[in-house]
């Protein structure tokens, strides 16, 4: 029989080897197409069937992890007597049941207590900890962690930081200098929430950028965070060569108000580039540094477009009243109209009896031009 379809297969070469050149490499792109085409169609009903067969694991199992959760947590009989999370006890045969033992449904065990978790708060929530806690889930999620996979290491990082669950620096500080971005957003945002002490400890190692949408996540985190340690972010100013880093904490600097950072940011006016240098500007300006004010006026001619701009701006963040007249003089004279714009509105935001009578008088005596865009800049619904 073998030696029948060897010899099927020698004449079928032989037949193949007669064809011309062209005909042969049309077969052979026919045969992968069709290979390629079989796979795909194999893949997608694999993944189908895959899919199908986990709802109808979550339809089965849902009530029954929803059930234990209720029991075990909701209507905790103890939730009412003022009693430390500690000393709280689950029924220990309902956790131990085998149910729970296989991996597919401590994984929708994990899930589930997740999303409870999101939406309760206080007692309940610390209940959810513990019961994760005492069911060992944790080590599922630390598993994770070592698996090969990005977008395992990413899910692992989500379990434990919505579980409050510590991870050593060993094993999340490498994570937040990964090259992988998505990963790496995920271990800083989850190295902020889980660090007790030092929750900016990795921008000390950082030489991967912090990307832009990550600047906004991890803004939201810090600031929202309950009972975070806010270091002096000056430090990272000072000696940090990651742009990205030093650009971030110049606008926590801003959002903390930190006046002691003043200094260290004026040195950073010294700098070449001048997208870092508006960034600096911009700092000073939302801190009302006014001793930075005769700076940036004198440093204010050799600057391009974006770091002018900031200059004004700030002057109107400042307001101190001594630099009108050069506001006055910039939306007189000058040809960009953004340059104008930002003159009269940081005229306008000084709103004392001097800069009030400098708008009438400039009202009264400029063109139509400069008219409409004092008009447009004193409309309160435009923000700057």
């Amino acid at each position: 029989m073998w030696s029948d379809l060897v010899d099927l297969l020698f004449q079928a070469y032989e037949r193949f080897s007669l064809l011309p050149l062209f005909i042969e490499i049309a077969l052979v792109f026919i045969v992968i197409a069709i290979i390629l085409t079989i796979s795909a169609y194999a893949s997608i009903l694999f993944r189908r069937y895959k899919a199908y067969v986990h709802a109808k694991r979550i339809a089965f199992l849902s009530p029954k992890i929803e059930d234990l959760i209720t029991e075990q947590v909701l209507l905790n009989e103890n939730l009412d007597k003022d009693m430390p999370i500690e000393s709280f006890e689950f029924d220990k045969a309902a956790l131990d049941n085998k149910i729970y033992k296989k991996p597919e449904v401590r994984q929708i065990l994990i899930d589930t207590l997740i999303r409870y978790r999101k939406n309760f708060r206080g007692e309940v929530g610390e209940l959810l900890r513990k019961l994760y806690i005492d069911m060992v889930l944790q080590e599922d999620s630390y598993k994770k962690l070592k698996s090969m996979a990005w977008e395992t290491k990413i899910k692992a990082l989500v379990e434990l930081t919505q579980m409050d669950i510590p991870i050593a620096d060993v094993t999340l500080l490498p994570l937040t200098n990964s090259r992988n971005p998505t990963l790496r957003a995920a271990a800083r945002n989850a190295y902020i929430q889980l660090s007790k002490n030092e929750p900016f400890k990795f921008f000390d190692i950082a030489t991967e950028p912090i990307l832009p949408w990550d600047q906004l996540e991890m803004f939201k985190i810090i600031t929202t965070s309950k009972d975070i340690a806010i270091p002096n972010f000056a430090r990272w100013v000072s000696y940090s060569t990651n742009k990205s880093i030093v650009s971030f904490c110049l606008k926590l600097i801003a959002h903390y108000d930190q006046q002691n950072a003043i200094p260290t940011v004026v040195g950073l006016l010294e700098t070449k580039d001048h997208y870092f240098r508006a960034n600096a500007i911009n700092c000073l300006g939302k801190l009302t540094a006014e001793s930075a004010e005769p700076r940036l006026v004198s440093m204010y001619n050799s600057q391009p477009i974006i770091c002018q701009i900031e200059i004004l701006k700030a002057m109107g963040r400042i307001a101190s009243g001594k630099y009108l007249e050069f506001l006055k003089h910039e939306f007189l004279y000058s040809f960009n109209f953004e340059i104008q714009m930002n003159a009269a509105r940081s005229i306008i935001k000084h709103n004392t009896q001097t800069s009030r009578a400098m708008l009438n008088e400039l009202v009264e005596t400029t063109n139509e031009d400069n008219r409409i865009i004092i008009k447009h800049c004193q409309n309160p619904l435009i923000k700057y």
